[in-house]
């Protein structure tokens, strides 16, 4: 079985460095199960059956990525392919057996997918985000290990703290990252949610949207009185540290931070760090 090495090189290398440790062999499809922490969460039917019927003709070329569990195999790489095989109808495919740990395995299936460019931003950013809480990862060398920029990582990981709505609209590529960056800027989820829908049914380019923000910026201001600059800047910076939605409600004595979560484990995660914070 092949050992999993380090992937900042990207997938060729990977298999370079293990074809002498580890033979593909051929796999009942029936031993083999998805992976539930897949970074890519859609799949396109009529690709797939695009794929299925390629399958058919020509085989599977590229061997699936997989690791053992018990007595089955677990994809590491590969699931699409799995999927368009057993539309295909076959009962064996060509798999390479590797080790790897769960923080292994994930950073390989993320970089399978940034590689073929199959994740839609928010995926993108959720795998980011896994891979750095698996590993216990700075964004710095989540960006090593994936062959990618540092402010690459970190303006994904920014796409985060949208509202759902918003996020859902980047799935469905009504809007580009780029689109949701400038919406970021307004801060409150009400407001990027309306920014967002104004942006998709006019069809803004993203300078227009940039526009449309800082005009809505300009306005709310007008309406308001002049926000604490010095709390905004930390509300910023947190934001972007944890990748998270931070608000700072300050008053003259004490005031009160609202710090967004994903799921119990994150939940958890945050509540020790708060204890920690009680212990110091």
């Amino acid at each position: 079985m092949a050992k999993l090495k380090g992937l900042g090189r990207g997938l060729d290398a990977l298999f370079a460095e293990n074809e002498d440790d580890a033979a593909v062999r051929g796999i009942r499809l029936n031993d083999i199960e998805p992976n539930p922490d897949q970074p890519r969460r859609s799949f396109d039917e009529e690709a797939l059956a695009e794929l299925a019927e390629s399958i058919r003709e020509n085989g599977i070329i590229t061997p699936l990525s997989v690791r053992r569990r018990g007595d089955r195999y677990e994809i590491i790489a590969g699931e699409r392919r799995w999927r368009a095989a057993r539309m295909a109808g076959l009962r064996e495919v060509p798999a390479l057996v590797l080790e790897a740990d769960d923080t292994a395995a994930y950073r390989m299936a993320l970089v399978e997918n940034l590689q073929r460019e199959d994740l839609d931003p928010i995926e993108e950013a959720e795998g980011y985000q896994r891979l750095m809480r698996l590993g216990g990862l700075t964004q710095e060398q989540a960006a090593q290990q994936v062959g990618r920029s540092r402010p690459a990582v970190a303006n994904a990981v920014r796409l985060l703290a949208l509202p759902e709505s918003v996020r859902e609209m980047l799935r469905r590529r009504e809007l580009s990252p780029g689109h949701a960056r400038a919406l970021l800027s307004l801060g409150k989820a009400a407001d990027m949610e309306a920014a967002a829908r104004t942006a998709a049914e006019r069809r803004l380019s993203v300078r227009e949207t940039e526009r449309l923000c800082a005009e809505w910026g300009k306005a709310k201001k007008a309406r308001q009185p002049k926000p604490d600059l010095y709390v905004r800047e930390l509300e910023h910076e947190m934001s972007a540290a944890t990748g998270r939605r931070v608000s700072i409600a300050a008053g003259r004595k004490k005031g009160r931070i609202t710090l967004e979560y994903f799921g119990n484990e994150d939940l958890e995660r945050i509540c020790e760090a708060l204890k920690k914070i009680s212990k110091a």
